[in-house]
């Protein structure tokens, strides 16, 4: 990943041009580029760049003149409490409401579920974000249009879920997150809830009379909710690696409006570096899921014993 983003950034463009008055004399244009060494050949710089990577350094950015991990670490909480935030509105819409359509699945309430699923996965999400704008600041003035507003420090982390104001800035750049994630939530749940019903120990728990409720969170939950929380576990990390429009949409200060800044000025040590804190979130995210495997389903945990 970082072979080919630093490459292919070296291909678009000189970070020089952004860096330097277009009206300057060359003997600055070029002092310019040797202080930042881009006066060497790409390979050169690439392999410094790999250097410095394995002993945590990444560079330090060109426009804000910090180390790029630094400003990842400073915007990362703002992101990663909309992403949090995003995937309990995803879970909690999606989860009962696909469990309902799928133990329902000839009832209109389930073809309205279903129709408005479709819905939600066709609709972009800027064109959400914009008539959300319109709608519930501009017109109602209900909830705020931008920013992060009042935050508080948990744990040594700033955050804005824990303050009244907080809140209301964050609901609807969460709801606009969350819409897509809603739908694919809803699909999965459902096909899951067909499937296990139709099997024959969902049959056995029901000829011996068990209540509903009791199948459904005991018997049902349990075995649909493996490959649920592969697909949640790798779309919260497209929600923490993608937010990039609403974050812009809602002028939220995290990652993703630093990237795309990143990427205007050419900043190459940050956009690098992002990619290769994605990269390692996505690492990270498989992990766990192959850990919450174990703990949900004993199959996992008695075929590692042996």
């Amino acid at each position: 990943m970082s072979l080919l983003v630093f490459f292919m950034i070296h291909i678009v463009g000189d970070p020089v041009d952004m860096l330097v008055n277009p009206e300057s004399l060359p003997d600055e244009i070029e002092r310019v580029r040797r202080d930042f060494g881009l006066d060497k050949p790409v390979h050169i710089q690439y392999w410094k760049f790999l250097m410095g990577a394995l002993s945590g350094d990444l560079g330090n950015s060109y426009i804000f003149g910090r180390p790029a991990l630094a400003l990842i670490a400073e915007r990362f909480p703002a992101t990663l409490e909309l992403a949090l935030a995003a995937l309990f509105i995803a879970t909690a819409i999606g989860l009962p409401l696909g469990i309902y359509a799928g133990l329902h699945p000839n009832k209109w309430i389930t073809r309205l579920i279903m129709s408005s699923s479709v819905l939600g996965i066709s609709i972009p999400t800027f064109w959400l974000g914009l008539m959300m704008i319109i709608v519930f600041s501009v017109s109602l003035g209900w909830l705020p249009v931008s920013g992060r507003g009042e935050t508080t420090y948990v744990l040594g982390i700033e955050s804005s879920m824990f303050t009244t104001d907080g809140l209301k800035h964050i609901v609807m750049p969460a709801t606009n997150l969350a819409l897509f994630k809603i739908a694919l939530v809803i699909r999965l749940t459902r096909a899951g809830t067909e499937e296990v019903m139709r099997l024959d120990f969902i049959k056995f728990c029901q000829a011996r009379g068990l209540p509903s409720k009791k199948i459904v969170w005991v018997h049902l939950l349990p075995n649909i909710l493996i490959p649920i929380i592969t697909v949640i576990a790798i779309e919260f990390g497209t929600l923490i690696a993608f937010a990039t429009v609403t974050e812009s949409i809602f002028a939220w200060p995290g990652l993703g409006k630093l990237i795309i800044d990143s990427i205007v000025n050419l900043d190459r040590p940050v956009v690098v570096a992002y990619l290769l804190f994605v990269v390692t979130l996505f690492l990270i995210l498989n992990l766990v899921v192959d850990i919450l495997y174990a703990v949900l389903d004993p199959r996992v945990r008695l075929d590692g014993e042996k």
